[in-house]
């Protein structure tokens, strides 16, 4: 529980020695692993943070969790294909895991299978509406890497909130793809998802204002 406070508090190598206690007490607990892993990835160790991932799954083979971590770890060294592997694992495990879907997304925007990756961010949606306004406790969230896919990125975020009806949040990553210089940004006037948006008065306001691309 110690460990578990200094790793919301970010103090990760504190908590790590809590857990090593921990650890020596009850060597074989994949989920004293599996929090672990998540310093060691937070510190961007992520060797060690694998390693740990990979006994927690050693020590409980249904651990959907620790499959999804070892997906995030593989995303941040850019290992795409072997990220989604990991992450559909974590999926057959929990079919109700929003988390893990917005993560196989991340993975799929990444290898530029954008397709897949709507589609995916879609039942992410549908399982939880704010999944992508949190992060997952037990857990780990992935994060889009270039800024050219993170313009994509929030247009297509944009479009699925403007499909559900969320339309503060559609208008927020509308906003941001503007910011981002997405460059197919005047696609907003046909695209279908938009249709009810484009009706809102804020929209024509963020459109005509046209926030200016923020330099990387």
């Amino acid at each position: 529980m110690r460990g578990d406070e200094l790793r919301a508090e970010k103090f990760y190598l504190d908590a790590l020695d809590y857990y090593d206690a921990a650890l020596k007490k009850e060597p074989d607990s994949p989920s004293l692993y599996n929090r672990k892993g998540i310093c060691e990835l937070l510190l961007q160790r992520w060797g060690e943070s694998k390693k740990d991932f990979e006994r927690a799954i050693k020590a409980n083979r249904q651990f959907a969790d620790a499959y999804n971590n070892l997906g995030v770890v593989e995303y941040e060294r850019r290992k795409y294909r072997a990220a989604i592997k990991q992450y559909q694992r974590a999926i057959r495990l929990r079919v109700d895991a929003s988390s893990y879907y917005s993560n196989l997304g991340a993975a799929y925007f990444s290898k530029k299978e954008y397709a897949k990756a709507v589609m995916v961010y879609a039942h992410a949606l549908q399982l939880d509406p704010d999944v992508f306004e949190r992060t997952s406790r037990a857990g780990v969230s992935a994060q889009i890497p270039s800024p050219e896919d993170r313009a994509r990125y929030d247009y297509v975020m944009a479009k699925l909130y403007a499909q559900y009806g969320a339309t503060d949040r559609s208008l927020e990553h509308l906003r941001r793809a503007m910011e981002e210089g997405y460059k197919g940004i005047d696609n907003v006037y046909k695209d279908k998802e938009f249709t009810a948006l484009r009706k809102d008065p804020r929209f024509g306001q963020l459109m005509a204002s046209r926030p200016a691309a923020i330099p990387n």
